[in-house]
């Protein structure tokens, strides 16, 4: 069996480990990455990638079916299923260099394709060579939530990991799940011509602002998908082909079912006793700081440690870290600037605390402002006028964040970054944009919260009325 002594032993090649990984290694530091599956992760492979991939053919599938407003002639889009599957594939084959063993091996890492386990608080065994280090980043991530429903076992069913290979398309996708994956694969399927139920136990995209979602959810709805609230799955049954979902409230008959109720932290077979390495409820117990509770060595990234599960939130989570690990300064892990979207199209974003949250943190100092897609120019001349962003205020400074519209995962970034910076409405209404563009609905929340202390200010029109009689 070989030895390797290192500064940093990371296990999992996803987007936390890859960005501890290539940051500490170009630092100087000597690296160590373990990872038995793929290189890329979830994301890469089966997850964010081909999602967007398949949203983007299903996208341009159903522009085919409008544009009469516009002067022009909508048509039946002929889809080539497994063509689209193609396309899927080529967006992950041309990202994979970036995340390749190859690219990381040129950063100076160590790279070892194999199952890791701890073999002692200090030390990791993988393939036949131990691997000591002075630090451990655990970037495990995680894997599609199955829960132990009746009959589950004997059932046909897909995940995430197994949708984006079938080839053929379904007759009717059955969805038991209602959150952001359920209703991305729910629109990309019914817009790629499937029939599509979503089934889901309480209330769908239940965690973002309620108001906004009821609305996307009659969006979807009206594009032909069956979403079914409060209904409790009780058993599956069928072969492929022939699925049936019992709930409390009825039965849904269709072809194929996707699994999509969640997630689950990936740590079986890591010897994390061993390692004495305790687990929370949800992942592994880490501070503020993302290091184990009891383990110094060790630290958590990403999905492993049991928080938000985005990618974008490991990549943070990497930057936290490496700011300990190599320099010795405190950094911990905050969550109050981190956004999440959902890419339907419209899409829905989020940062920070809804309105609902908000009110319970803040109180009457809270002031909810709205602009209207409606109201921009942009959205007037493409048609897309669908779409509110909602804007939760504290003493000028923004606390929160809703958009529902086109492109509201891009739009959403500039309150992630003013409520990270802690920056002013005043400097976001200053702001000079480029005309006609969606950005404008940014500037005109912002300007919206001061409208009514300018316009409608008696003391400011005395002031105007002053200079403009005195001041020559």
């Amino acid at each position: 069996m070989s030895h390797i002594d290192c500064d940093i032993c990371i296990i999992g090649a996803g987007s936390g480990g890859l960005s501890v990984a290539a940051g500490a290694a170009q630092m100087g530091a000597r690296v160590v990455l373990i990872e038995k599956g793929e290189m890329g992760g979830d994301c890469l492979n089966r997850g964010c990638v081909p999602s967007k991939a398949l949203l983007a053919a299903a996208k341009q599938a159903h522009a085919m079916t409008k544009g009469a407003e516009m002067g022009i002639t909508p048509v039946a889009p002929e889809i080539d299923f497994a063509a689209v599957k193609d396309h899927v594939a080529r967006s992950i084959a041309t990202i994979a260099p970036v995340d390749s063993q190859e690219r990381y091996e040129g950063f100076g890492v160590t790279v070892i394709r194999e199952h890791a386990r701890f073999t002692s608080p200090e030390e990791i065994e993988a393939g036949g060579t131990t691997i000591k280090a002075r630090r451990f980043v655990l970037a495990t991530g995680s894997r599609p939530l199955v829960p132990p429903i009746d009959g589950i076992e004997d059932t046909p069913y897909l995940t995430n990991e197994t949708i984006f290979d079938l080839r053929e398309k379904p007759d009717h996708l059955l969805i038991i799940g209602g959150g952001p994956i359920g209703m991305e694969m729910a629109q990309a399927h019914r817009r790629l011509g499937c029939e599509v139920t979503v089934i889901e136990g309480a209330k769908a995209l239940g965690k973002d602002d309620p108001a906004l979602a009821r609305r996307l959810l009659t969006m979807l709805r009206d594009e032909g998908i069956r979403i079914e609230e409060g209904a409790k799955v009780t058993a599956v049954s069928g072969t492929e082909g022939a699925i049936r979902v019992e709930t409390e409230t009825g039965a849904f008959e269709g072809s194929h079912l996707l699994m999509a109720v969640g997630r689950e932290v990936v740590t079986e077979g890591l010897g994390l006793d061993v390692a004495h390495v305790k687990q929370g409820p949800k992942g592994i117990a880490v501070g503020d700081d993302l290091r184990s509770e009891t383990n110094r060595r060790v630290y958590a990234v990403g999905d492993a440690a049991g928080g938000l599960m985005f990618t974008h939130v490991a990549g943070y989570h990497a930057g936290v870290i490496i700011r300990s690990m190599l320099f010795g300064l405190p950094s911990k892990a905050k969550t109050a600037h981190i956004p999440w979207a959902t890419y339907t199209d419209p899409g829905l974003a989020q940062v920070g605390l809804t309105e609902r949250q908000a009110r319970e943190a803040h109180g009457d100092a809270l002031e909810v402002i709205r602009a209207e897609y409606d109201e921009n120019d942009r959205a007037i001349a493409e048609g897309r006028t669908a779409g509110t962003l909602k804007l939760m205020v504290v003493r000028g400074r923004p606390v929160g964040a809703t958009i529902l519209g086109a492109h509201a995962d891009d739009l959403i970034g500039v309150w992630a970054i003013a409520i990270a910076s802690g920056t002013k409405l005043s400097k976001i209404a200053g702001a000079v944009l480029p005309y006609p563009s969606l950005g404008e609905i940014n500037k005109r929340a912002a300007g919206n919260y001061f409208s009514s202390r300018l316009f409608g200010n008696e003391w400011v029109k005395t002031a105007v009325r002053a200079v403009q009689r005195w001041v020559p």
